[in-house]
């Protein structure tokens, strides 16, 4: 809900860190992977019991994720660094909400269950409605340049960071928050699925 006007704020700082870095040969997709690997040690240390000191590696994280898309409009936009960034994506989303529950297993196990599977489905609404955009020719740069046709949605990339920063900063209200943010991304999945079928029925 709020990326195009998150966009239009980062934009103009990120490009220009993006022009910097593309002007030292810094590869985009070698962004992709740093702050695929920066998530990851994000999720472990959660998983660890740290869960304060991994909002430090979260957030640089998906500093990472806007920065590679800036790096490839400044040099090279590919195809393949379109489809790392997305399974990039995935997998850190994947992976925070499993360091809470391999942390907390009983207490947690339920609630990220849920959570893992509204990610599933929202991310499947999400990428089979961008194969049907591509199929039917359609554009749009609301949420910046993407690889990918993005959708916009109750819950979007900044509800998801500021959520995953949420459980960092109150690790014991994981269970509930789970839970709520969980049922609002069926809803979302839900709304995609009803859009999908009112452009492409």
């Amino acid at each position: 809900m709020l990326d195009a006007t998150m966009r239009r704020l980062i934009d103009p700082a990120l490009n220009r860190m993006g022009r910097a870095l593309a002007a030292r040969r810094v590869p985009a997709d070698t962004v992709t992977l740093i702050g695929l690997g920066l998530g990851l040690v994000s999720a472990a240390m959660i998983a660890l019991g740290w869960p304060l000191a991994a909002l430090a590696p979260l957030l640089a994280s998906r500093l990472a994720d806007g920065l590679d898309g800036a790096v490839a409009r400044a040099s090279e936009k590919t195809d393949f660094g379109g489809y790392l960034d997305i399974t990039a994506d995935f997998l850190f989303y994947g992976a925070v909400p499993l360091g809470f529950v391999l942390h907390d297993p009983a207490g947690n196990g339920a609630a990220g269950a849920f959570l893992l599977c509204s990610f599933y489905v929202n991310g499947a609404s999400f990428l089979g409605y961008a194969i049907l955009a591509e199929r039917h020719r359609m554009e749009t740069t609301a949420r910046g340049a993407k690889s990918l046709y993005f959708t916009g949605g109750l819950l979007e990339g900044t509800e998801t960071i500021a959520f995953l920063a949420a459980l960092c900063l109150w690790p014991a209200a994981f269970p509930p928050l789970a839970w709520v943010f969980g049922a609002l991304c069926f809803v979302t999945a839900g709304s995609r699925v009803l859009l999908a079928f009112r452009v492409f029925g």
